[in-house]
C-alpha cells in the first residue's frame, strides 16, 4: 500500500511516499528558513506564498525519488490542522484537487497525530498503549495513546510551547532563527548553570514556560546594563535555559508514565531533535526500565512521511476525508 503524504502546516513544504505505513520511499522537505530568518520568525503570508510555489515541485520530486507514478498511489494523506491557516489551505486545496483529478481517496490527518505516528517509521515501533510527549514550536502535550484514534491528553503547556520559548529566548540574546538548534549548540560550550526557575516542576502534568522566559529577559537586561553580555555569558544563559526546559519536560513525562503505569514513551516533535532532551529522556527511561522511542532528527521536525504513516492507519480503518474538508488552524487531538 502506497500513501502520498503532504504537509504544509507551517513553513516547510513536504511531500513523501510511504509504503505500508512503515517504509519511507521518499521524504522531500522544502525549507523556508532562509526566507524567515531575517524576520526572526515565520511570517505567515510569506510562508503561504512559498507553499504555493513549492507544493507541486515538491510532490513531483517525491514521486520521482520513490520511482512511483501517481496512478500507483492508494491514498493521499494531508495534514489539515492545527497550524497556520494560510499554509494549511495550500496543502489541503492541493491534496483535494489531486484526489479529485486522479480519483485517489483522500485522508485528513491531525498534525499532532502525525508526530505520534512518526514512531512507526522506526525499525521497531512501539506497542499500544504508550505515553507520547509531543514538543514543538507550537505544541507541548503529554498524550496517552491506547490505540489508533484513542488519545487522551494528560497535560499541556498553559502558555508558550517549549519550541516557542526557545525561539523567543534566542531573539532576546540576539541569536538567529530558528533558535532551538543554536541554543542547543551553544549550550555545549559551558557547564555553568545560573539556576533559572523550573515552573510547575512538582505540580501535576501541565507545563508553563512564559515565567522562565520572563526570568531570562530580566537577567539578560541586567547583564546588558552591566556590560557583561559577552559570548561566554550568552552560552551560559543558553545552557541554563535549556537545562530548565528539559528538566521540566523529562520530569513531567516521568511523573505521567508512573501515574498511568506506562513503560513505553514516544518523544516526538521538532524539539525532540534537541540533543540534551534526547539524552535526558533516554537516561530517565533507562534508570526506570522504560523503553523510549525517538525518531531520527529528520523525522522530528515537520515532514510528510509522518502524515503518510498516520494516513496508513486511516486507510486500514476505511476512514476518508469528506468532500467539504477544509483547513483548521486550531484542532485538538481527539478521537479519529
Amino acid at each position: 500500500m502506497l500513501i502520498l503524504g503532504i504537509d504544509t502546516s507551517c513553513d516547510d513544504t513536504s511531500a513523501a511516499i510511504v509504503r505500508n505505513g512503515r517504509e519511507i520511499l521518499s521524504n522531500i522537505v522544502s525549507s523556508q528558513i532562509a526566507i524567515h530568518q531575517r524576520y526572526g520568525g515565520v511570517v505567515p503570508e510569506l510562508a503561504s506564498r512559498r507553499h504555493l510555489e513549492m507544493i507541486w515541485p515538491t510532490t513531483d520530486e517525491a514521486l520521482k525519488q520513490a520511482k512511483i507514478e501517481l496512478k500507483q498511489i492508494d491514498a493521499i494523506s494531508v495534514c489539515y490542522g492545527p497550524g497556520l491557516i494560510g499554509s494549511l489551505l495550500v496543502g489541503v486545496c492541493f491534496a483535494k484537487a489531486l484526489s479529485y483529478a486522479s480519483s485517489i481517496p483522500l485522508i485528513a490527518v491531525n498534525h499532532l497525530e502525525g508526530h505520534i505516528f512518526s514512531a512507526w517509521l522506526l525499525d521497531e515501533p512501539p506497542e499500544f498503549p504508550f505515553l507520547a510527549l509531543i514538543v514543538s514550536g507550537g505544541h507541548t502535550s503529554l498524550v496517552r495513546v491506547d490505540d489508533f484514534g484513542k488519545y487522551t491528553e494528560i497535560g499541556k503547556t498553559r502558555d508558550d510551547a517549549a519550541g516557542e520559548a526557545y525561539d523567543k529566548v534566542a531573539k532576546l540574546l540576539g541569536l538567529s532563527y530558528p533558535g532551538g538548534p543554536i541554543i542547543d549548540r551553544l549550550s555545549e560550550h559551558t557547564d555553568q548553570d545560573i539556576g533559572f526557575p523550573r515552573p510547575m516542576l512538582n505540580e501535576g502534568f501541565d507545563m508553563s514556560f512564559s515565567g522562565l522566559k520572563t526570568a531570562i529577559r530580566l537577567y539578560v537586561q541586567e547583564q546588558i546594563e552591566k556590560g557583561r553580555l559577552d559570548d561566554e555569558q550568552i552560552a551560559i544563559v543558553c545552557r541554563s535555559f535549556q537545562e530548565a526546559v528539559t528538566d521540566v519536560l523529562v520530569k513531567k513525562t516521568e511523573r505521567a508514565a508512573k501515574k498511568l503505569g506506562l513503560k513505553r514513551i514516544v518523544l516526538s516533535g521538532g524539539v525532540s531533535a534537541n540533543k540534551r532532551l534526547r539524552q535526558k529522556m533516554t537516561e530517565m527511561a533507562d534508570s526506570l526500565g522504560f523503553k523510549v522511542y525517538i525518531p531520527p532528527v529528520n523525522l522530528c521536525t515537520d515532514n510528510a512521511a509522518m502524515i503518510a504513516a498516520a494516513g496508513y492507519f486511516y486507510f486500514q480503518h476505511r476512514i476518508f476525508a469528506p468532500d467539504d474538508l477544509t483547513a483548521t488552524a486550531y484542532l485538538p487531538l481527539g478521537p479519529s
